[in-house]
């Protein structure tokens, strides 16, 4: 008796749970008590859809962005008629300068390193044959920016410049340490690369090109490609001598690479064509600009394409330093979404650090005596940080002129 007493008190517990986890589902969803569940999915949707910038989409957010949310970026970018300033970097005061632009601007940066650049940032010193300087001091220079990125709070598109052929191996340790990055985080170290084989003939520029597409996609990083020569010397790279119907890309050599690239599942990129693009900065009329370039280009490939899109093709451009306003919005009307700028930024950092110099200048004769008196110390003068926070502001200051001219000013809320 006691064995059946016990078997039929289990089977009326089974039975009250089981009336209890039937009943709450139906509780939930009757009308008398679906308040909390409605406010639940609203609070999920609402969560789902917030957005860190109220003029972009909800896949950008403050700090490095890569993948998807580059690509909603710069479609932003090009939608709405401005262009991210891309600036070649050195050093962190030069990254600090960047983001702190941009953060007074109100709107995106994309900091670039070159293979010089990463180098320098290893030190000079250090032996670069195999371009090992180079990859780690870039390595370095991007876990730099990812630590402090999102405490400027905006979108940084973290990118490497110039690499012709001789120097993929230097992107080739870039694209691995990426791909590590990857398999931890789920994203790439670098937002994006550039190759510029503008010298080798266009089939082998876009079969390379495709072949490094291919591993790109696979970790999200976005391609920037160069079809025709950007004239003038900057980083290695040395284009003075070119011959000048090099400096003009004709429309079908766009298609053309569109067309291949695109042949890549997940492909993301962006074509630096050369419209007379002059690294540097030259006295008036030395540089013949012709923006009407990309303008053709993006009608011949939209007709290709049936007409419904009219910017097909995301552009950059290269060599923009001292170029006029309006040169650089026409361009940016013709779907370019990011101008380099390098010189114009160089000389702002040296002019910053000249113009304290000059300030400061009797402070700096000695580390005792000046103008405060024969023994006060002048250390406060000349601690490095001084004139280096001088360069950094006036780098700074010569963004948000950039930005201005790029139409990047407040486009974040």
């Amino acid at each position: 008796f006691f064995f059946f007493f016990v078997k039929l008190k289990e089977i009326n517990m089974k039975l009250s749970l089981a009336t209890l986890a039937f009943a709450a589902p139906a509780a939930a969803f009757a009308p008398t008590n679906s308040f909390g569940v409605r406010s639940a999915l609203k609070m999920s949707t609402e969560t789902s859809e917030e957005k860190a910038f109220a003029k972009l989409p909800a896949s950008i957010k403050p700090g490095v962005v890569t993948g998807k949310a580059l690509l909603d970026l710069l479609d932003n970018a090009k939608e709405n008629g401005y262009a991210i300033p891309g600036v070649n970097i050195v050093g962190t005061n030069s990254i600090n300068s960047c983001m702190e632009a941009a953060a007074t601007y109100g709107g995106p940066i994309m900091v670039t390193f070159s293979k010089g650049g990463g180098q320098f940032i290893a030190g000079k010193s250090v032996n670069n044959d195999a371009d090992q300087a180079s990859i780690a001091g870039t390595i370095a220079g991007a876990k730099h920016v990812r630590e402090v990125a999102a405490l400027y709070g905006v979108p940084v598109v973290l990118h490497t410049d110039h690499c012709q052929k001789a120097w993929l191996p230097w992107i080739d340790g870039l694209l691995t340490a990426s791909e590590e990055y990857f398999a931890i985080h789920g994203e790439p170290l670098f937002s994006s690369h550039m190759l510029d084989l503008s010298e080798e003939p266009l089939e082998e520029n876009i079969a390379i090109c495709k072949e490094y597409m291919e591993k790109f996609a696979k970790v999200n990083i976005l391609l920037e490609f160069e079809l025709g020569v950007t004239g003038g010397e900057e980083d290695g790279v040395d284009n003075t001598d070119v011959d000048s119907s090099r400096l003009y890309t004709q429309p079908e050599e766009v298609w053309y690479s569109y067309q291949q690239l695109n042949e890549v599942p997940n492909a993301m990129f962006t074509c630096a064509a050369s419209f007379g693009n002059v690294h540097g900065v030259y006295a008036p009329g030395n540089v013949d600009l012709q923006p009407v370039i990309l303008h053709n280009s993006q009608a011949f490939i939209s007709e290709k394409l049936g007409g419904d899109e009219k910017l097909p093709m995301k552009f950059v451009f290269h060599g923009g330093s001292g170029s006029s306003v309006d040169d650089i919005r026409y361009a940016i009307e013709a779907g370019v979404v990011k101008m380099n700028i390098d010189t114009d930024t160089q000389w702002a950092f040296w002019d910053g650090i000249r113009a304290y110099e000059a300030k400061y200048h009797d402070y700096l004769q000695g580390q005792i005596g000046g103008p405060d008196g024969a023994d006060k110390p002048n250390k406060k003068y000349y601690d490095p940080r001084m004139s280096l926070r001088a360069g950094e502001e006036a780098m700074a200051a010569r963004l948000v002129q950039a930005a201005e001219d790029l139409n990047c000013v407040n486009v974040l809320n």
